[in-house]
């Protein structure tokens, strides 16, 4: 089992902990976390995109000028791609981008993902992470501490003083362990761990 150090919020080492191998010490498995990411980023779109083609635009049913003898070209009506109003070429139309993963590929993308960031030292324990008042002053200073420029933080529970203390930050998310997704985990430089969000998370995604 891999060891990390324990911090304070205010960057003082206070232990370690030890790190599950059923969870931080997998093999790191690159394609599927490069399929975790896309399925993420696919099942975020809306696809509520929609245009006209020329049989939904209205008007169009005349004929514009009759079919020879006026030396322009011919044409059958002003509801055609090429005119002004007409309809679309090939108009995007609402469709459904999501795509699924099976459970144990989701799990195994996230059990690579938190590896990935015990492997590049950026994953870091917290003994807790409590604050007494939204103060984004004090959460900035907590970072710093730190040496955090970018990171997620990971809670056990919903702590409304952390969470809105953070959320004007822009480098920062914070979520719960039921939440933690592959994205959010590569997006961010840092994870940010709570010993109790630390033992949730190997309870759930051993």
């Amino acid at each position: 089992m891999a060891q990390v150090a324990v911090y304070d919020m205010s960057g003082k080492e206070v232990g370690t902990v030890e790190l599950s191998d059923g969870v931080f010490g997998v093999e790191i498995k690159e394609h599927l976390l490069h399929k975790a990411v896309t399925t993420i980023l696919a099942n975020s779109r809306q696809g509520t995109q929609k245009a006209k083609n020329r049989s939904e635009v209205s008007g169009g049913g005349k004929k514009p000028w009759r079919q020879k003898g006026t030396g322009h070209a011919r044409q059958g009506s002003t509801r055609a791609p090429q005119w002004k109003g007409g309809g679309v070429v090939f108009a995007p139309a609402p469709r459904d981008y999501s795509l699924k993963m099976n459970k144990k590929e989701k799990r195994a993308a996230l059990q690579s993902a938190l590896t990935s960031r015990v492997h590049e030292q950026k994953l870091i324990v917290l003994d807790s992470l409590k604050m007494d008042n939204i103060k984004t002053r004090d959460f900035a200073a907590m970072m710093k501490n730190l040496n955090i420029d970018r990171g997620l933080f990971v809670l056990d529970s919903s702590d409304s003083n952390v969470i809105l203390s953070a959320r004007n930050i822009p480098q920062v998310k914070t979520t719960q362990t039921n939440s933690l997704n592959v994205y959010d985990i590569l997006k961010y430089q840092t994870l940010v761990l709570t010993r109790d969000s630390l033992k949730s998370v190997e309870e759930v995604y051993a």
